[in-house]
């Protein structure tokens, strides 16, 4: 084994490049049908396009959307349920015109939805009808006041949008049972999120293929519903957190039955469509994955005894669970592994893996895997968090020398974040850096309590619990609180801002499309989310004064140390004018910062030179704020207002 050599956190020179980093394919939403197993990868190298994949029988993976046709819906702008697949063709949104196209093998994806400006969501085949039930939302009057329906679509593309369900503000999950005799779904209105209270209601389909007899099955204001699916044998199954965790349940006799009480949950929360936690492996046996304080498991459930069964496996994180024909597939990950997708025999009980998100494999030396911590934080409650080691088998740190930190705050804010190998955290940590992950109060995976603890206090419990991670380490004696930095994207870019606005404990930080005004964000948002300050903060505009006191925009003479701020100028869920509003209050007070916008980015940058620009922008940006040597050379940024002193032998 070669001699370490020694030098500076942060000067590590690192085999995980901004362009690998910037080049993993990200995969999404998998189906499982005949046998064959469908996903959707976003690649990149592509600008950003998601292409629809497909593995046959026999093991052959085939490309199956070409150029330039992108799969990817934009209901709630966040999208998901992009494709369905029915017989010999799939059928998918198209990014650049929300239609609709019918894929045949052989053929060009031809459209079966009009030019007009609609989109659609979710879709389950009614194959007895020859139509698709999808989530529709128009958007031909307005994009903030979008009407959202359950409608039809004929396949043939004669009838382009029958309405069967409206009068509400959002739906999703339309099933049809095995036989088509009825449908389920699930409905919200404002200021709700989908988590926090949703309705479970199912109806039967008359011979014209209208709905009859609609019947409230389960949820209400205080209640969320997830992922509603039909059992083989024609019995309704959802997931509920009437008791403050996200659990199964099924609906027989017109009585709500639990499967399987814990405090784990089992559902996820409903930014995109198509999730799915549980799937059937026969009519008395479900496959079903669950979250306990942030690792997501497997199990199994017999739902004549009700026998709970944990299942083994090697995956800290999983999505997107089907079962059919014996087999379960699933998108996995883990701490020393990117995402995959994971074929599970019930019989022989063994994991595959079918398709790898990248083709590089990182040697162990370089990979610093996460460790679970919990601490204190106000109120006396506890967080969570995922620590990260400075690690690169070729380096270390002069004797006495304490890591900068990196604390991520994620977006959402509700979401977490999980322990899946992600090269932009090894970026970091192979270089030299620590980084905490933190699944503030607010984050899903712990209880609706846990979520609930954000209510009223964005803004406040997920930067306390951000500062405290950091706090916790350094006073561990893990990293130099000289050179704490924090960072994140959309609401995490709103935390970002808050920290260095509102605390003083960060010597730096990277905001990602962030938000630096809830009152610009109530009036420009779009509709899925322009009433989610509801919860968050308050009513506005009763509760004004506290919109004003959390938007840092107000109190940019609050801020003490430089920031670097990332914005693609296409976002309609935090619109550019967020990041210029900061930008100018920055440059007003004379503060160092950095500025970058991106043409052709919407919310969340997709296109790899994007990615890998912001990646080397950032690291430049602090090599110069904590005064730290480049291993190598990376494209100059301008700082404004910033005089260069030089670096300490």
């Amino acid at each position: 084994m070669s001699t370490q050599k020694l030098a500076p956190y942060g000067s590590w020179k690192s085999p995980i490049t901004s362009e690998l980093a910037a080049s993993v394919t990200q995969l999404t939403e998998v189906a499982f049908v005949a046998g064959e197993m469908y996903w959707r990868e976003l690649r990149p190298e592509e600008k950003g396009r998601f292409a629809i994949m497909k593995q046959e029988a026999g093991g052959r993976t085939v490309d199956l959307t070409p150029p330039p046709f992108n799969a990817r819906t934009t209901v709630h702008e966040y999208g998901g349920g992009s494709f369905v697949v029915a017989d010999d063709a799939v059928y998918f949104s198209n990014f650049s015109d929300q239609r609709i196209y019918r894929l045949k093998s052989g053929s060009k994806p031809r459209p079966v939805t009009p030019e007009v400006n609609m989109r659609y969501a979710d879709g389950v085949m009614d194959q007895r009808r020859g139509r698709m039930i999808c989530v529709r939302e128009d958007h031909s009057l307005s994009d903030q006041n979008a009407v959202n329906t359950i409608v039809s679509i004929s396949l043939d593309g004669k009838d382009s949008g029958r309405v069967l369900v409206s009068g509400n503000d959002f739906y999703s999950s339309p099933r049809l049972s095995p036989d088509g005799s009825r449908l389920a779904w699930i409905t919200w209105n404002h200021p709700n999120m989908p988590w926090d209270g949703t309705e479970l209601w199912t109806a039967e389909l008359n011979t014209d293929g209208s709905l009859g007899g609609p019947q409230l099955v389960a949820g209400g204001l205080n209640e969320s519903i997830f992922q509603p699916e039909w059992s083989p044998d024609g019995i309704l199954h959802f997931v509920s957190d009437r008791t403050g965790w996200w659990n199964l349940y099924r609906w027989r006799g017109n009585r709500i039955e639990p499967l399987h009480e814990m405090h784990a949950d089992f559902g996820r929360p409903h930014w995109v469509f198509g999730l799915s936690t549980y799937a059937w492996a026969s009519p008395e046996r479900i496959i079903c994955t669950y979250a306990n304080r942030g690792t997501w498991n497997l199990a199994e459930l017999d739902t004549t005894s009700l026998k709970f069964s944990s299942i083994e496996n090697p995956h800290s994180d999983i999505w997107y669970l089907r079962a059919e024909s014996g087999h379960a597939a699933f998108l996995a990950g883990a701490p020393r592994a990117s995402e995959v997708i994971v074929q599970f025999d019930f019989a022989t009980g063994k994991f595959s893996v079918v398709y790898r998100s990248g083709s590089e494999t990182i040697d162990v030396g370089y990979v610093s895997a996460p460790h679970t911590i919990d601490f204190s934080t106000t109120n006396d409650l506890r967080a969570y968090a995922f620590f990260y080691a400075p690690r690169n088998r070729d380096f270390t740190a002069p004797k006495g020398e304490r890591p900068p930190l990196m604390v991520i705050s994620h977006g959402g804010p509700t979401s977490a974040t999980g322990t899946t190998l992600s090269l932009a955290v090894q970026f970091w940590t192979t270089r030299g850096f620590a980084v905490v992950d933190v699944n503030y109060g607010g984050s899903t995976g712990y209880g609706r309590e846990y979520r609930q603890r954000l209510y009223g206090q964005w803004g406040v419990v997920d930067v306390d619990d951000c500062v405290n991670a950091a706090k916790y380490l350094v006073k561990a004696g893990l990293v130099d609180k000289n050179r704490l930095a924090i960072r994140g994207g959309s609401a995490g870019g709103y935390t970002t801002l808050c920290a260095l606005t509102f605390r003083n404990i960060f010597q730096a930080g990277a905001s990602y499309y962030g938000v630096s005004d809830l009152e610009v964000l109530d009036k420009e948002t779009h509709k899925f989310e322009s009433r989610y300050n509801v919860k968050l903060i308050g009513p506005y505009p009763e509760k004004r004064n506290l919109y004003w006191e959390r938007s840092p925009i107000h109190f940019a003479d609050r801020i003490s140390c430089p920031m670097i701020i990332f914005q693609g100028l296409e976002d309609k869920i935090v619109t550019p004018s967020q990041a210029e509003l900061m930008v100018q209050a920055l440059r007003a007070k004379g503060l160092p910062y950095a500025y970058l916008t991106f043409e052709g980015e919407q919310h969340g940058f997709r296109r790899k030179e994007n990615i890998k620009r912001a990646r080397d922008a950032e690291l430049y940006f602090y090599s110069k704020i904590f005064r730290f040597e480049l291993a190598d050379p990376v494209e100059p940024i301008k700082i404004e207002n910033f005089k260069e002193r030089a670096v300490s032998p």
